[in-house]
């Protein structure tokens, strides 16, 4: 398990209850992680968030001592969005809600702003590799196609080929 300053990382599916927490959560990192997009965070783009991604996508909330610090929205192997509180940032959480994905559906997949250094980073970290590159219609900016192939993948590969 990660543990941060404050305790462990717990994971668990998101409650409507959490509404609130992860709107705000959401709302700072993005800001934080894509000052390139107009009102990143808020209005129109907030509102998708709650009525659009936080129904139709398999959401996940990581916690430190009880209090909701990430987001893992999953649509099947795709990692929707991943969001970390500004605060808790380099601590474990964002490894611990891509495991978690992966402990899901194996190979996960992800867009990536190209903007977005600080993600590219963490995503090479973690061993995701570029798949493409298009223009974003909603807001005209490059996005990068991801994938983190499951762990092991190679060696279920050669053991079943032989």
């Amino acid at each position: 398990m990660v543990t941060g300053m404050d305790g462990k990382v717990t994971i668990r599916p998101y409650r409507a209850s959490d509404e609130a927490s992860v709107v705000d959560l959401w709302s700072r990192a993005a800001k934080l992680a894509h000052p390139f997009i107009e009102r990143e965070g808020e209005g129109a783009r907030a509102r998708k968030l709650r009525e659009v991604y936080l129904v139709v996508a398999d959401n996940w909330v990581a916690e430190i001592s009880g209090a909701v610090v990430g987001l893992l929205g999953l649509l099947e192997a795709e990692i929707g969005g991943l969001f970390v509180a500004p605060e808790a940032q380099g601590r474990g959480v964002g490894r611990a809600l891509v495991e978690h994905a992966e402990t899901l559906h194996g190979e996960v997949t992800l867009e990536v702003f190209e903007n977005n250094t600080r993600a590219r980073r963490f995503y090479d970290l973690m061993g995701f590799v570029e798949r493409g590159r298009r223009t974003d219609e909603e807001t005209g900016h490059i996005l990068i196609s991801l994938l983190r192939p499951a762990a092991g993948a190679t060696e279920r590969m050669t053991v079943t080929a032989h």
